[in-house]
């Protein structure tokens, strides 16, 4: 899975981390959903961590169709939103 996080760049991740950004993903929904700008903040911290952590960084000349892309790391829940709502960025 490709993944992009906006200002930083692209990161392959491997397949078995996709149940995994699904569940934080679920979770940054739910936070959203209740307006808790600080839970919103340590799951969208924890999500973006994953990518970094277990993602291969890819070079900028490298030209691949991102399948999700997240919003810039310093996001708030104002700037997300109309993002992250229902399925939120990855569908189940």
């Amino acid at each position: 899975m490709i993944v992009r996080i906006s200002t930083e760049g692209q990161y392959e991740l491997p397949d078995e981390d996709s149940e995994r950004l699904n569940e934080l993903d679920n979770q940054v929904v739910a936070a959203v959903d209740a307006g808790d700008e600080e839970r919103f903040q340590q799951l969208y911290a924890s999500l973006l961590e994953l990518v970094r952590k277990d993602g291969k960084p890819l070079s900028d000349d490298e030209l691949v169709e991102s399948h999700v892309i997240f919003p810039p790391p310093d996001a708030t829940l104002a700037d997300v939103g109309d993002l992250f709502t229902g399925e939120g960025l990855i569908p189940d």
